[in-house]
């Protein structure tokens, strides 16, 4: 028989991530015991990885706290045994709203970009992102963001507020994205992808600027794609749209209907915002299923929320939501926030998973740290989503067979009572009892 055992976070008991030890397995489910049924012949996607972003904020309150209590978080979420296992990234390309103000790596009206500079990182993001890599044991798989390219460039004059890219500086700004990625190169952070722009639907009062369906596909199909072949840089991946699931379907269409346009994309980023109409982000698989899906952020808004268990729920809701429409990896938003839910150069504060008190030097775990565990720690890189039904009410979950041969299967129970069920595997089966506001994942190896 295989070893059946599992790791619980619930609300009640105090648990967080807790192995529970080997359940007792038994020749089938009992009669009359709703069944989860695991069919690892059927299968999905593979896993690229979980992780966060590489903010500004998340590194300058890092900078804040002792060198232990930095150590530690690097630790909680970077180190494969101790910690979270990530193995996947995000940063921004120059100044987002988590930064400590608006910057670029240019001078003004620099066409020809011959002052491009990122010392600016070296400060900060930099020294986190090799702390991380370290704590890792490897490379982390690194995906870059630009929330505006530099006032000079946009229709607005201005960072902020939305604005469009200049048809004349369209070339200079697909160079600039070359840049960076060879100066984070030459700094020993390789760069897996990048996404065209972050959420350019919204006009937002931090760094932000706006493309249609129609401008996204001709800047990638005109100049960022061929400007990363010319540069050498056809190995980096092209994610497109970086924003809310409700529009996916129809920024997706509007770029990869284009053949010449689609050759250079890799697949559809998207966020957790406005929407958890997760069959959108299946529709674009079935539309595209030769591209991919990549969740590029989420956090919980409206500042920092202690000791809540609904933001962990959302984390657990939404991951499930999306690894079951296709989804290969979920990219989290800052790793790290300070007490006040920021630094955030226009106030737009938010809750992180750990949240570093700067005031008394001291570390505070979410329930959304553990949830994003439940998944991070078990499906690892390279992972096949597989098959599972379930005969039960009030139940959210997904499976996941890992390279080694293992199972992984996650079960959230967000109701506010127990729910009985019977997990069944090729003949076998343990019966359990998931707690209310619970998640749970089975390993079966």
């Amino acid at each position: 028989m295989a070893t059946w055992s599992k790791i619980l976070t619930s609300l009640d008991s105090g648990e967080r991530l807790q192995p529970v030890g080997e359940l007792a397995v038994q020749a089938g489910a009992p009669e009359g015991k709703d069944r989860v049924t695991v069919k690892p012949e059927q299968s999905f996607q593979s896993i690229l990885g979980f992780g966060g972003a590489f903010t500004e904020a998340a590194a300058y309150t890092l900078s804040r706290i002792s060198p232990e209590h930095r150590a530690e978080v690097i630790r909680s979420y970077f180190d494969p045994e101790e910690g979270l296992g990530y193995t996947i990234g995000r940063v921004h390309i120059h100044s987002c709203d988590f930064a400590l103000g608006n910057y670029t790596y240019v001078e003004e009206n620099d066409v020809e970009l011959k002052t491009f500079d990122i010392s600016h990182e070296r400060k900060w993001v930099l020294p986190l992102i090799q702390e991380a890599v370290k704590a890792a044991g490897k490379d982390i798989t690194m995906l870059a963001s630009p929330w505006s390219p530099p006032a000079w460039m946009k229709t607005n004059g201005e960072m902020n507020h939305g604005g469009q890219l200049k048809p004349e500086f369209r070339a200079a700004w697909a160079l600039y994205y070359s840049k960076f990625i060879k100066a984070f190169r030459a700094e020993g952070v390789p760069i897996w992808g990048i996404t065209v722009q972050n959420e350019p639907a919204a006009v937002q009062t931090w760094d932000s600027c706006i493309y249609s369906g129609e401008e996204e596909r001709d800047f990638v199909r005109d100049h960022l794609g061929p400007t990363m072949h010319r540069e050498g840089l056809e190995d980096v991946n092209i994610l497109i749209w970086d924003h809310n699931r409700d529009l996916i379907v129809e920024r997706a269409s509007a770029v990869l209907s284009d053949p010449e346009a689609a050759k250079y994309v890799w697949g559809t980023g998207f966020h957790w915002y406005v929407s958890e109409a997760f069959e959108e982000v299946g529709k674009v698989h079935d539309l595209f299923p030769d591209k991919h899906l990549l969740f590029t952020e989420g956090c919980q808004e409206g500042g920092v929320k202690l000791g809540e268990w609904f933001t962990g729920e959302r984390y657990g809701r939404n991951i499930i939501g999306d690894l079951n429409n296709w989804t290969e990896g979920y990219l989290d938003w800052n790793l790290v926030l300070d007490e006040t839910g920021g630094p955030n150069h226009v106030n737009n504060l938010c809750d992180a998973p750990i949240i570093a008190d700067t005031v008394n030097d001291n570390v505070i775990y979410n329930s959304s740290f553990y949830y994003i565990g439940h998944f991070s720690k078990f499906i690892k890189p390279g992972a096949v989503r597989i098959g599972l039904t379930s005969e039960t009410s009030g139940l959210q979950m997904t499976a996941f067979r890992n390279t080694d041969g293992s199972i992984a299967v996650v079960i959230q129970n967000e109701t506010g009572e127990g729910r009985e069920f019977a997990l069944e595997l090729d003949g076998e089966a343990v019966c359990d009892t998931l707690a209310a506001h619970s998640i749970a994942t089975y390993i079966i190896k």
